[in-house]
């Protein structure tokens, strides 16, 4: 019995097609919502403050529980030491980071973020025995142009527990895992 070949069918051949190309928008599997869309991010040219947020797979766990939060410090201890970045305030939330970095230029910030991040992806997947991604998403950037913002972000990010906590807190509270320093940002 002899078969016969199969003839392929080419409707369009070569060019864009529809629908091809990463998406810029697109759901995340156990997120609510749309991620960090993937245009573009915002260039800057001398050193900047920036303020930069990313979220943890819900695979992951809660970050703020001691072994996981552990790891997080250590990272942005050795983070420093590289010298691509300065991370001059950070809150380490339940499945989200808020950083507050300082940057000379948006490939240093680039390099510094993806180093930080492989960073932190192959401790904690060591630290809870697990293997995959750890970040859900692409991080979100937003660069700090003025003074006051700044000193907006730097409040919101050292502040951002209290926002997301399900207690209630004294009016003094100290998050233990946020920091408040005294080291001058850039402008």
């Amino acid at each position: 019995m002899k078969r016969r070949q199969l003839a392929f069918v080419f409707p369009n051949r070569g060019g864009k097609r529809a629908g091809a190309g990463r998406p810029r928008i697109h759901e995340h599997p156990g997120l609510d919502g749309p991620g960090v869309p993937h245009v573009k991010r915002q260039e800057f040219q001398s050193r900047k403050a920036v303020h930069v947020t990313q979220r943890i797979r819900p695979a992951v766990g809660h970050l703020r529980r001691q072994g996981p939060a552990q790891v997080l410090l250590q990272a942005f201890k050795d983070a420093a030491e590289l010298g691509r970045m300065r991370i001059a305030h950070y809150s380490i939330q339940g499945n989200h980071l808020h950083l507050v970095v300082e940057a000379d230029d948006s490939r240093a910030l680039s390099s510094g973020m993806q180093g930080l991040a492989i960073r932190v992806a192959r401790r904690l997947n060591a630290r809870l025995r697990r293997h995959g991604p750890v970040f859900a998403d692409r991080y979100h950037a937003h660069v700090l142009d003025s003074r006051r913002e700044v000193a907006n972000a730097v409040r919101y990010v050292t502040g951002n527990y209290r926002h997301h906590a399900r207690e209630w807190l004294p009016p003094h509270y100290r998050d233990s895992l946020a920091t408040r320093t005294d080291a001058p940002l850039a402008e």
